[in-house]
C-alpha cells in the first residue's frame, strides 16, 4: 500500500553550516592584487543590534561587463573580462558579526523589457534560526542616475532604499546588514 507523505517541514540552516560551507577562496570573487579590486565589508545584527556571530553570507554578480559566464546569461555565457574573476564569493562571520568579500564593481545589467538594472551585487544571507535563506542587493554609492532609473531599487519604498546601498569606506566600501527591527535591511521574496 502506498502513503502520500506530507512536506518536510522546513529546518534552520544553522548551527553547523560553517563546517561544510567554508573554503579559504571564499571571500575572494577575483585573486588578491586584481587591478581595481576593493573589499566590501560589513557587520550582520540580529534585532537587538547584537552581531549574529555564525551567519555566511554569499555573493552574486556580473563582470565589470554586466556580463555572466553562464548559459542562463541571455546574450550568451563569455568568459569574464578580468582574470580568476568567479562572480562568486562566501564569507562566514567572525565573533564581531563582520563578513568581507574581496571583488570588482559589476557592470550595468540589461532587463527583459530593454531597460538597465545598477550594478548591484545579490546577497544571500544564511545563519542559525533561519528557515530560508535572505535575499538583499548591494547598490554603489557613486551610481546616482542608475540607481534612480533601477527598477528594483525604486520599487522598494523610499525611506527605505538607503538599507540597500554601500556607503564609502578607507579600503572599499561598508554595506551591514540588519536582520530585523528598526533599519531593517530590505529583504527580497526569490
Amino acid at each position: 500500500m502506498s502513503e502520500r507523505l506530507g512536506l518536510t517541514p522546513a529546518q534552520t540552516v544553522g548551527p553547523y553550516l560553517h563546517i561544510g560551507l567554508r573554503w579559504p577562496d571564499g571571500p575572494y570573487v577575483v585573486p588578491q592584487g586584481t587591478p581595481g579590486a576593493f573589499w566590501i565589508r560589513g557587520r550582520i545584527v540580529d534585532g537587538a543590534g547584537q552581531p549574529v556571530v555564525d551567519a555566511l553570507v554569499e555573493s552574486w554578480q556580473a563582470d565589470p561587463d554586466g556580463r555572466f559566464d553562464h548559459p542562463d546569461d541571455p546574450r550568451g555565457a563569455r568568459p569574464a573580462s578580468v582574470p580568476g574573476f568567479r562572480g562568486f564569493g562566501r564569507s562566514e562571520t567572525d565573533a564581531a558579526g563582520e563578513y568581507a568579500l574581496l571583488t570588482v564593481k559589476p557592470g550595468p545589467l540589461p532587463t527583459p523589457d530593454g531597460g538597465t538594472e545598477a550594478p548591484h551585487l545579490t546577497l544571500s544571507v544564511f545563519a542559525r534560526g533561519l528557515l530560508h535563506r535572505l535575499v538583499t542587493r548591494i547598490y554603489f554609492p557613486d551610481e546616482p542616475a542608475a540607481n534612480a532609473a533601477d527598477t528594483v531599487l525604486a520599487g522598494v519604498d523610499a525611506d527605505r532604499r538607503d538599507t540597500l546601498l554601500a556607503t564609502p569606506a578607507p579600503d572599499g566600501l561598508r554595506f551591514d546588514i540588519r536582520l530585523q527591527g528598526d533599519h531593517e535591511t530590505v529583504f527580497f521574496a526569490v
